[in-house]
C-alpha cells in the first residue's frame, strides 16, 4: 500500500516475507522530512506485529536513496522543540538498529547526511556503482545525528569516521566498499534486486537469534542517542546553525562566527 503525506509518501510493498519501504519525495531527492520519519516508524511497528514479515528492504524512488534532512522544514523554535524532534527521530533509529527485523538498504544515487544515517542503521548496505555517500552536517552548523556518530565508527572505525564527519568527505560506492561502509556494490539500477536477494536470505533464518544478535550489536546506542539529543537540540539554537540553513537554502557559502 502507499501512504501519502502532503507532497511526499512512503510506499510499502510486499515481496513474500520481505517488506519493501520506498522513500518517495521527488521534489527534494527523498529528503528525510519529519512526516517521512513518522511514516517509517509506523510501518516498522506494523511489520514487527506481523509474523509474516521477516525482513525489510529500505530504498528510495527516483534514482536516489536520500539526500539528507529536509532543511526547508528544519524550523526548530526552542530547545524543547529540538529535543522532541530528536526523540521522535530516535524512536525510528532504535527500531532499525536494535529491533527484531533485519533491514537491508538498497542505495542508488545520493545517500548523504540523514540518508547516510539511515543506511548505517541498516544491517546490510547494497549500493549502485555510481552512488555517492557522505555526511555534510557541519555545512549547516549541526553535528551528525540519527545515530551516525555511533553507527558509522562501528562500521569503519574511529579514524575513517572522523574524516567523513569532520571533513565532509563524499565517497564513491567502490571506495565506500573498500573501507567497509558499503557491503555490496552492483551496477546502476540493480541495488534493489541485490538487496531483495539478501533480505530473502535473512527472512529464511530463525528470527529469535537474528533479533538477539541485533540487540547485542546495538549496545551503546542508547547512550549515544541521549548525548546526541542534548547536543543537537542545543546546536539548533545557535547563530551558526541559522546561518548554515540560510546559506544552504540561498545556495551560498556559509559565514560561521562560532556563535
Amino acid at each position: 500500500m502507499s501512504q501519502s503525506i502532503d507532497t511526499m509518501r512512503l510506499v510499502e510493498e510486499r515481496d513474500g516475507a520481505v517488506l519493501v519501504l520506498t522513500l518517495d519525495y521527488p521534489a527534494r531527492r527523498n529528503a528525510l522530512a519529519m512526516p517521512l520519519r513518522t511514516a517509517m516508524l509506523e510501518a516498522l511497528e506494523r511489520a514487527i506485529g506481523d509474523r509474516a514479515v521477516r525482513a525489510v528492504v529500505l530504498t528510495g524512488g527516483g534514482g536516489h536513496f536520500c539526500s539528507g534532512g529536509d532543511i526547508s522544514g528544519m524550523d526548530v523554535s526552542d530547545q524543547l522543540a529540538g529535543r522532541e524532534r530528536m526523540r521522535r527521530s530516535h524512536q525510528l533509529i532504535r527500531l532499525m538498529v536494535m529491533g527484531q527485523l533485519p533491514i537491508v538498504a538498497a542505495v542508488e544515487g545520493y545517500c548523504v547526511g540523514a540518508g547516510l544515517s539511515l543506511a548505517c542503521a541498516c544491517d546490510t548496505i547494497v549500493a549502485a556503482d555510481d552512488a555517492r555517500l557522505g555526511a555534510g552536517f557541519g555545512r549547516i552548523g549541526l553535528m551528525a545525528d540519527l545515530g551516525l556518530p555511533h553507527t558509522l565508527p562501528a562500521r569503519i572505525g574511529q579514524g575513517r569516521a572522523r574524516q567523513i564527519l569532520l571533513y565532509h568527505n563524499q565517497l564513491s560506492a567502490p571506495e565506500a566498499e573498500r573501507i567497509g561502509l558499503v557491503d555490496h556494490v552492483v551496477p546502476k539500477g540493480h541495488a534493489l534486486a541485490k538487496a531483495l536477494e539478501k533480505a530473502k536470505f535473512l527472512a529464511e533464518q530463525a528470527p529469535a537469534p537474528m533479533a538477539l544478535t541485533k540487540q547485542i550489536l546495538g549496545e551503546g546506542l542508547d547512550r549515544a542517542l541521549e548525548d546526541e539529543r542534548t547536543f543537537q537540540s542545543a546546536l539548533f539554537m545557535t547563530e551558526d546553525s541559522r546561518e548554515g540553513r540560510s546559506a544552504f537554502l540561498e545556495k551560498r557559502k556559509p559565514q560561521f562566527r562560532g556563535g
